[in-house]
């Protein structure tokens, strides 16, 4: 057991603002002697939080895919706490798996504001950079190889249902990227969207869903929440709290059907939904710009799985 109290925890630099801080804290409730798994823990800022609610970092696992977020997360290594560099659907697979269970479980699905600032990372067409966009640089795929090898039908595809883009715009930006190649920069990419644009312009720069459909589809977005989803249930204790914080539809409405799902199933349910509606985070969080489209779902587990 650490010697170190969680009052010891402190950050002497804040990258990242923790997004419905209060909220979270709200849905979980946590509670001195609480185990907690935070899937994506990032630079600790709602980690920080509830150790100190809990009592001891001795009683929490933070899981991260990058790298830099890993170094960040030290701090609380040496409190004690878990730390696992790994995506979060592999992650939760391991600890199902050990038979591992949890009183609270985040997952803020968000990509951090240090990841979107740092032009060598690649994932915002508001600074050139490399087209990387990887979340975890252990793997090899990266953004210049979806961009410059995808053939042009499976380019549409990823900017029609990732990025949500009309079938029309859609095709004229994959046909404009081929056009284009290769691309090698942010800039490129953002500047191959834009001249394919048609339409009046917006306050929304027309690369923004591109961008958001290629980090997606490097990163595997959507793949690891639904391979994740189904394993809450035996990740939580009876009891246990489950919060979900999303950042767009697609994301969001995964969420929404498997909570609903559950709510659903009768006497086969094992969550039910703390969260009626998704707390918004243009509601919630005015302040943090980057929480404006943020939602907020949670459930907590009604019974053991199998019985």
């Amino acid at each position: 057991m650490s010697k170190n109290t969680p009052q010891q925890l402190h950050l002497s630099d804040k990258p990242h603002k923790p997004v419905l801080l209060e909220r979270v804290l709200g849905v979980l409730g946590p509670k001195k002697g609480d185990t907690y798994l935070d899937l994506t823990a990032g630079y600790g800022g709602h980690a920080e939080a509830v150790i100190r609610a809990i009592g001891n970092a001795d009683l929490a696992t933070l899981v991260d895919r990058d790298e830099q977020a890993i170094a960040a997360l030290q701090r609380f290594r040496n409190d004690g706490a878990t730390i696992l560099h790994a995506d979060f659907a592999a992650a939760a697979e391991r600890l199902a798996a050990d038979g591992k269970a949890f009183d609270i479980i985040l997952i803020d699905l968000g990509v951090s504001s240090p990841q979107l600032d740092k032009r060598e990372r690649g994932f915002s067409f508001k600074q050139e950079g490399p087209l990387d966009m990887r979340m975890d640089k252990r793997q090899l795929k990266s953004a210049a190889d979806i961009v410059n090898t995808y053939p042009e039908a499976e380019l549409k595809r990823v900017i029609h249902t990732l990025g949500e883009e009309p079938p029309g715009q859609a095709a004229r930006y994959a046909a404009a990227i081929i056009q284009a190649r290769p691309l090698e920069t942010t800039e490129d990419l953002a500047s191959a969207v834009l001249s394919a644009h048609r339409g009046p312009r917006s306050k929304i720069h027309p690369a923004t869903r591109t961008f958001q459909a290629i980090r997606i589809e490097v990163n595997d977005e959507l793949g690891q929440i639904a391979r994740l989803l189904p394993l809450l249930p035996r990740l939580l204790k009876p009891g246990g709290r489950v919060a979900v914080i999303s950042f767009h539809s697609l994301e969001d409405r995964l969420v929404k059907r498997y909570f609903a799902e559950q709510a659903g199933a009768g006497y086969e349910s094992q969550l039910s939904q703390i969260t009626k509606k998704p707390v918004s985070g243009a509601d919630e969080d005015v302040h943090n710009p980057r929480a404006r489209s943020a939602k907020l779902r949670a459930a907590v587990k009604i019974k053991n799985e199998g019985t």
